[in-house]
């Protein structure tokens, strides 16, 4: 297979997945029983060994792949959901990662064979091979490239604005529907939903995008091969999921009506949707040695140390942020338990106020080469990221409901030491149950496999960071899901969507 469809996994908003599911080639679940078009899975790979991990170099080594030429700088398009790039120029060489519908990245001027690909295999940058067909074209001006015209956000809190449909969800479109098209659809609903939510909605997005003037004639909008095609109506493809939420690409004023466009390329009408409200939660870069810290009082007095006949003694300055985060030195004024301590910004908090890590020893030796590695503390639901002994980051989380049950049984969040195996800007998460918390999510941001359907990954549909919440995966800040996704190994190339490496990725050890 050479293109594919989203990331997928099952039951989760970070959840935990049914035995009976098979782990596909990124880590990613299948949801059940459903009929997928082609591509919308990754191929079974099995599970990689990890008994060998600290014999591993400690840097990934590169494709054994020559240069594209100098001065040449053609270039392909990815015109499918998933586009592999495989290590080596045949189908049954490793999968090093993928390019989604619409990225442009430069190629190799010849191709390097044909084998299991009749358009020939194109070197492309950094590394690897890509078969052209229905997964990827030469030509940088294909429709799909024209339609899914906005790459990702890459490194921002969110890649893509997003929206979480309404009741009833809204319909697919498969091009701009004229007014007439849209009441044969929606019946009077149409006109109740744009008063009620249009102007609203607009506001929230800000400033519409320019329509292509392609599709003002009428024409359906092209699909990229992978995506799902439900049976198609007069003009749209039934309704969204109930419970679904969207990553929008653009949005478009039309027939007086806010619309947008979809990472599978559907139109859908923005007043039967809200805008997510994304969490401002942010977690704190320690630059210098320190204990990272919580806040966990809405009211939370700071002060400052000033010199007295009798020593010094506090004085409040202000007030610091609910759930701000800090670094503190150690050192303490009165009780260590009740009393203040000195943040590395030279503002004391009062202990009783903080929620404070338990820097740790890794349990793999990593720290001893000074390599990355990450501690989740499922007890206290913070994440530390090291670099060898040291933190350099640190942020509330939220891990699986069930706490420290068994995860086989429950949503708590699975236990041990694993390495991160795939990476995705974005990625299709789906519930398979029928309770109220049962979601099929778009572009869910930042992914990053590190056990079966078990991710680190952004969450933008709530702000309840420092509680357990997912079903299973450890939820992070939108923020702070874009900062790690930076730091951790395998890297995602630039223009790449998705990369993976399971011997090779940055060690995640999750703990009571």
């Amino acid at each position: 297979m050479s293109a594919g469809g989203h990331v997928r996994v099952a039951a989760r908003l970070g959840r935990r997945p049914h035995r009976a599911l098979l782990w596909l080639g990124f880590g990613l679940f299948g949801c059940g029983p459903r009929s997928e078009p082609a591509g919308r899975h990754v191929d079974d790979e099995p599970t990689v060994a990890t008994s060998s991990w600290l014999d591993l170099p400690a840097v990934m080594p590169s494709a054994s792949s020559p240069p594209v030429a100098e001065g040449a700088r053609p270039r392909l398009a990815s015109i499918a959901m998933r586009t592999w790039v495989y290590q080596e120029p045949h189908e049954s060489s490793e999968k090093l990662g993928y390019l989604r519908a619409g990225a442009v990245v430069e190629r190799g001027v010849e191709p390097a064979g044909t084998k299991d690909c009749a358009g020939g295999w194109y070197r492309v940058e950094p590394r690897g091979y890509v078969c052209v067909g229905k997964g990827a074209s030469l030509d940088i001006e294909h429709p799909i490239v024209a339609t899914a015209h906005r790459a990702p956000r890459r490194g921002e809190p969110i890649p893509y604005h997003y929206v979480i449909s309404g009741q009833p969800p809204p319909h697919l479109y498969f091009k701009l529907p004229s007014e007439a098209e849209q009441r044969h659809s929606e019946g009077r609903a149409r006109d109740f939903s744009i008063a009620l939510r249009g102007e609203k909605v607009r506001r929230d997005l800000g400033t519409a995008d320019e329509i292509p003037s392609i599709w003002q004639g009428g024409a359906a909008l092209p699909k990229p091969y992978g995506a799902e095609t439900p049976l198609s109506f007069r003009s749209h493809r039934g309704r969204a999921k109930e419970a679904s939420a969207f990553g929008l690409i653009a949005s478009y004023d039309w027939t007086g009506r806010p619309f947008g466009l979809t990472t599978e390329l559907d139109l859908i009408p923005l007043d039967r949707t809200r805008v997510a409200r994304v969490s401002a939660h942010r977690g704190v870069v320690l630059d210098q040695p320190g204990t990272p810290a919580f806040v966990t009082s809405h009211t939370t007095p700071s002060y400052e140390m000033v010199e007295a006949p009798n020593g010094a003694v506090p004085r409040k300055v202000g007030e610091v942020p609910y759930h701000s985060g800090w670094g503190l030195t150690g050192r303490h004024h009165g009780s260590p338990t009740s009393g203040l301590l000195e943040t590395t910004s030279g503002v004391w908090l009062p202990a009783g106020h903080l929620r404070i890590a338990e820097l740790r020893e890794d349990p793999s030796g990593f720290a001893e080469r000074g390599r990355k590695w990450i501690d989740v503390s499922i007890r206290k639901q913070i994440l530390v990221a090291y670099e060898g002994k040291r933190p350099v980051f640190a942020t509330l989380v939220s891990t699986g409901r069930a706490g420290m049950e068994d995860p086989e049984e429950t949503t708590a969040t699975v236990r041990g030491t694993f390495m991160i195996v795939s990476k995705h800007i974005s990625g299709t998460m789906d519930g398979d149950d029928t309770t109220a918390d049962s979601f099929d999510l778009r572009d869910v941001p930042y992914i990053q496999y590190f056990h079966k359907g078990y991710a680190l990954h952004g969450a933008y549909w709530h702000d309840e960071f420092g509680r357990p919440r997912s079903h299973g995966c450890v939820n992070l800040a939108p923020a702070d899901a874009a900062w790690l996704f930076e730091w951790t190994e395998p890297q995602v190339p630039t223009g790449w969507h998705g990369a993976r490496n399971p011997h090779f990725g940055t060690l995640v050890y999750t703990h009571g």
